[in-house]
Parts: C-alpha cells; sequence; structure tokens
C-alpha cells in the first residue's frame, strides 16, 4: 500500500490551525520540548566531551608530541642519556606515513634561584612554536642564547617578569651557573607541566650537556591524526627495532598515552559519560514521544474509526500517525540542533563559561563540532524514536469502528 494517502493525512493533522483548542496540544507540546531537550543535551555533551579531548591531547603534545624515541637505557628521569641519529634512519622516520613533523629535543634538569626562592626545573629546546606561541602570556620567545621562557606559575613563585635575569645551577660532577634573560611568560594550565618546564635554545642545552652537534636527548614526532598514535608507532617501531647508533645505544620509542596515563585513563572515563547521558536522553526523549504518540491517536480516535469504517485497514492508519510522529521528532530534532550548536558556537567564539585551569587543565569549557559524530548522533535518536513509536502505534488495531460511532 502506498505512504502518500497517510503521509497526506498526517500533514494535515500536524499542520492544522495552531488556534484550534485540542485537547492534544499540551501532551504534543510536552513531547516535543522532551525531543528538543534530549537533542539539545546530548549534542552539548558530545561536543564538549570532544573539545576536552583534543583541547587536552594537544596541550600535552605541545610538551612532547604523540610520539617520542629515546636512548633505551634512560631511566625515566629527565636527565637523559644522548642518542644520535643517522640521516638514513631520520629520512625512513620522517617518511613513515602519516607523520606530520620530526622535531630533535633537549633536556637538562637545573635549579632556578632568587635571592628569596628556589625551583627544581627542567630546561628543555624550544620545538614546536606554535604550541608556544598559543600560550605565550607576555614577552615574546626566546631568540637568543640567554634568552628563556618561564611559566607564569614560576615567575609568581620566583617573582619575576620579563627582562629579568634569573640565575640558575646544574648540579653533575661540580655546580654551573648559568645567568639568562627572561625573554617571556607562558601558560598552559598543566601545573604540573607549568611548574616544572623552562624553555630555552638547543645549543645552549648542548654546552650544559657536554654532548657534540649530533647528540640528543631524543626526537618528537607529531602525527597528523591522534588517533592514529598507536598505528603510528608499531610502523615506527619496525624502523628502529634492532637498530643502535654510533655508539652502540639502542632507540625507545613511546607513546603520549604511556607518557601520560593518568590524564589518558580519565580522559577514557568521559567516553563512558558520554555513553551514559545518550542512553539517559534516549529513554527521556523516548517517553515523551510514546506519551505524546499516544494522546494524538486519542485525540483522532474519531478520525480511526471513520477511516476504519471507510475500509481502511489497520497499516494504513497507523502509517498515518508514524508519519505525523515522525514530522513531531524532526522538529524537534531541528529545534535540539540548533539550540545545541548555537550555544556551542557561542562558547566557541566568546568562552563565556569558565573553568578552574588547575583542576580541569583549561580556563574555559572547550567546545569542538565532530560533524560526522554530530551526523550519525541525528541518525541514532530518529531511528530510536522510529523504534519506540512502534509500540503505541499498535494501538490502533484495537480500535473497533462500530464502538467509536456508538459514542458520537
Amino acid at each position: 500500500m502506498s505512504w502518500s494517502y497517510p503521509i497526506w493525512i498526517a500533514r494535515r493533522l500536524f499542520y492544522a490551525d495552531a488556534q484550534t483548542n485540542r485537547s492534544s496540544r499540551p501532551a504534543v507540546r510536552v513531547a516535543l520540548a522532551g525531543i528538543i531537550i534530549g537533542v539539545l543535551v546530548m549534542i552539548i555533551t558530545v561536543c564538549i566531551v570532544v573539545g576536552f579531548k583534543r583541547t587536552i591531547t594537544n596541550q600535552i603534545a605541545g610538551f612532547g608530541a604523540h610520539l617520542q624515541i629515546v636512548n633505551f637505557d634512560n631511566n625515566n628521569t629527565y636527565e637523559m642519556l644522548p642518542i644520535s641519529f643517522s640521516d638514513s634512519l631520520l629520512n625512513a622516520i620522517q617518511h613513515t606515513p602519516h607523520i606530520q613533523s620530526v622535531t630533535p629535543f633537549i633536556t637538562k634538569p637545573g635549579i632556578a634561584k632568587t635571592d628569596s626562592d628556589f625551583l627544581g626545573v627542567v630546561f628543555k629546546s624550544i620545538g614546536d612554536t606554535v604550541f608556544l606561541h598559543r600560550n605565550l602570556r607576555a614577552g615574546q620567545l626566546p631568540h637568543t642564547p640567554n634568552d628563556i621562557l618561564i611559566s607564569e606559575r614560576q615567575a609568581s613563585t620566583l617573582g619575576l617578569q620579563p627582562g629579568d635575569k634569573l640565575l640558575s645551577y646544574f648540579v653533575e660532577d661540580e655546580v654551573r651557573v648559568r645567568r639568562f634573560t627572561i625573554a617571556g611568560v607562558y601558560a598552559t594550565g598543566f601545573a604540573e607541566y607549568d611548574d616544572l618546564f623552562i624553555w630555552c635554545q638547543s645549543p645552549v642545552l648542548t654546552q650544559l650537556n657536554g654532548w657534540d652537534s649530533t647528540q640528543l636527548s631524543g626526537i618528537q614526532i607529531a602525527v597528523d591524526d591522534v588517533r592514529r598514535t598507536d598505528e603510528v608507532a608499531d610502523q615506527l617501531y619496525d624502523v628502529v627495532y634492532n637498530h643502535f647508533d654510533r655508539d652502540g645505544n639502542g632507540y625507545y620509542l613511546q607513546t603520549i598515552r604511556e607518557l601520560n596515563p593518568a590524564i589518558f585513563s580519565w580522559l577514557d572515563l568521559l567516553n563512558m559519560n558520554v555513553i551514559v547521558i545518550i542512553i539517559l536522553m534516549l529513554c527521556v526523549s523516548g517517553f515523551s514521544i510514546i506519551a505524546g504518540l499516544v494522546i494524538l491517536i486519542l485525540d483522532a480516535i474519531q478520525l480511526i474509526g471513520t477511516l476504519k469504517a471507510l475500509g481502511a485497514d489497520n497499516t494504513f492508519v497507523r502509517r498515518i500517525f508514524l508519519t505525523q510522529a515522525s514530522m513531531l521528532i524532526f522538529r524537534g530534532m531541528l529545534w535540539g540542533n540548533i539550540l545545541g550548536l548555537g550555544l556551542c558556537a557561542l562558547q566557541y567564539i566568546t568562552h563565556l563559561f569558565p573553568l578552574d585551569a588547575a583542576n580541569y587543565y583549561v580556563d574555559a569549557v572547550p567546545v569542538a563540532f565532530p560533524w560526522l559524530g554530530l551526523l550519525g548522533l541525528n541518525v541514532l535518536f530518529f531511528a530510536v524514536s522510529f523504534l519506540v513509536l512502534l509500540l503505541p502505534a499498535a494501538i490502533v488495531a484495537h480500535i473497533e469502528p462500530s464502538k467509536v460511532m456508538q459514542f458520537e
């Protein structure tokens, strides 16, 4: 049987005069509100959680990229053993699929001291200038060997600002002292990193470590899609496995997740929160849709009796109300998407809702727009809602024209 006649009748019912005083109108509005709220909450939840994961992952990657290759004999401290990379090995790494950039880095632990206070810090060579520019709060990036970039937390503790001098002590067989000039101040929101890292030019650290120009603490590797990190790690393992540098040192590959297990475990928990919220919203919206369709059917019970008396079967009548309810779902989804995406866009542009960076690593609620994910969410919502409609639509089969006509 064709859907054209049921759709035509459903459209007439759906677009009936809004001023008509129908008993179903309040219930339909409640059902519509339930759909709008369900879609709104799901969209906001997905956008915020994806925004959190992307923002935090990008911040962490700024300190150490997505992958690191260091000396196999390192003991998980920042006083790293040197490692060198041949041109052929670097070329093989750079030509591995999905690798965006390969950056050498050098670290050197030290003590930053003023007349009033001191801090244990790690000096690290500048790699990703885009990351540092994005988090720069005052001054500029280091341009000379004596320039350094310190964090706001370090500057507050030591009472320093751009242009001030800072004495740093490096303890080895003997204590070495170096005076630096503070070129700028940065802040990322990651207290454990902001308290630790001071950025400077790599030749200074090469000299302080007593290395030659080919020796490094390691290399940092950025991939074009963070979701491919494990895939690229497997490919790089085949590249560096059983390779040794000129001094016989082996290579050790680590991913960003292995370097920051606690933070990524927390991010994984957010996925479970999203699933729970989506299920709850589907349940809330589903009950609203069921209630709305039942009211629509009961309100049109005389129409159903008349159509059956004229020869319409249960399938024909059921299609009318499935179409009418589907139009209601579409309207609710449309408004839910408009409001949800509108609020997310407002937050993306204005950062209207702040956060405590000490607890959440960001100073405002981050949002992202995973368009394919949002499209899939809408498809899922409509599919589940339509399946839910089949239950109340079965009421039509139990309506008998003879009984309906008795009450006209």
